[in-house]
């Protein structure tokens, strides 16, 4: 009697308690977004980890989130709109490039993080399992406390020069969305190959300081001409400024195709960035 009743007991836990086989991938893989979804508190987690880690020990604390995009558009000001005369669209030249560098801060900011963070958190990928997707998706979710203090000082600038957003600002939530995509997207990319080629971490700040000045921040991309301008929308960085300042500025220059070109480009970076990173994925643990 006492042996049957050991039998049922052990088939009703072998029955009803879910197992999780974890195996090696081969070859070109599924993304496992449901996976992801699942683990939404690990990466809620992460992310809130980033946010505090960042500033912990710091003199300023948050206030660098406003120093660094603030410091660059003095510089940029009096180097380009002062000595060179660089046109602004009729704009004054601070708010111009000020409007430029905050998307450009959020984007260039977790690319940074991002790309380094698979190294970073070694310990974690080798003794616990989830999806490590979360890992640069974290780094560069934590941005966005940066770019709302960035934004608020944005805001506080346009009061200043007497100029107010227009209806056009409702598409300030998808320009924001296409540099967050342009962002991970590369992130997935170079984090995984900072895993087997430690040395991509040296060309990341040279990528970056390469892409700012790629990207229409200094200057217009009016000063090209048709169809260039619109090939320009390759950069999708390119697409973002012209879209932030166009919804908060209302520029004339409106993105037009050149945001449809850079939309599709993050788009395309994000897709083949998570398929590369989760074919690369099984060999994390072992390498990093």
């Amino acid at each position: 009697m006492n042996a049957t009743k050991n039998r049922l007991s052990h088939y009703d836990v072998t029955e009803t308690t879910p197992v999780v086989r974890i195996e090696p991938s081969r070859g070109w893989v599924s993304l496992k977004l449901k996976e992801l979804w699942e683990y939404r508190e690990l990466l809620y987690f992460l992310t809130w980890r980033d946010i505090k880690v960042r500033y912990k020990q710091t003199v300023l604390g948050a206030a660098w989130a406003i120093i660094q995009p603030l410091f660059t558009m003095v510089i940029f000001s009096l180097f380009f709109g002062k000595l060179a005369k660089v046109p602004s669209d009729g704009l004054p030249y601070p708010i111009f490039s000020y409007a430029a560098l905050v998307p450009w801060t959020f984007f260039a900011n977790g690319l940074n993080k991002a790309s380094n963070s698979l190294v970073s958190s070694a310990n974690l990928i080798k003794k616990v399992y989830f999806p490590r997707l979360a890992i640069p998706m974290s780094n560069v979710l934590s941005g966005v406390i940066d770019f709302i203090l960035a934004f608020i000082v944005l805001l506080g600038m346009m009061l200043w020069f007497k100029i107010y957003p227009t209806a056009n600002i409702i598409w300030l939530p998808f320009f924001l969305s296409l540099a967050f995509i342009t962002s991970l997207g590369v992130s997935l990319w170079l984090s995984a190959m900072n895993v087997q080629f430690r040395d991509v971490r040296y060309t990341i700040p040279f990528i970056t300081q390469a892409w700012l000045f790629a990207t229409p921040i200094a200057y217009p991309s009016s000063l090209l001409p048709e169809p260039w301008k619109t090939l320009y929308g390759i950069n999708p960085m390119a697409g973002v400024v012209e879209g932030f300042r166009w919804a908060l500025l209302g520029t004339e220059t409106a993105p037009g195709p050149i945001i449809i070109v850079s939309a599709f480009v993050a788009l395309l970076l994000l897709v083949s960035g998570a398929f590369y990173f989760r074919r690369m994925e099984k060999t994390f643990a072992d390498v990093v």
